[in-house]
């Protein structure tokens, strides 16, 4: 298998884990189960892995790291929006 092709793979799908919980306290606009530590953890993991790609000059790590960074902090805003909304 191509090693760009399966960096690719890997990272649509660690990517995309997210989605759901972005998706679900959007809709119920609650967001008291999430952790802000959690969330600010992965940001900062995501983000020295979108800087690690740059460095290395990988375009599967970048983009796949960047769309994760971009889905956190989504779901960062809707903590800080519905952390103490009860739906």
């Amino acid at each position: 298998m191509n090693e760009e092709i399966l960096g690719i793979a890997a990272g649509v799908l660690t990517s995309v884990a997210m989605v759901p919980q972005v998706i679900k306290v959007m809709k119920s606009k609650n967001a008291e189960d999430l952790s802000w530590g959690m969330i600010l953890v992965l940001i900062t993991g995501l983000s020295l892995w979108v800087w690690y790609g740059i460095i290395k000059d990988e375009f599967p790590i970048i983009a796949s790291n960047a769309f994760a960074v971009l889905v956190n902090i989504t779901l960062l805003v809707c903590c800080i929006k519905y952390k103490n909304n009860k739906g």
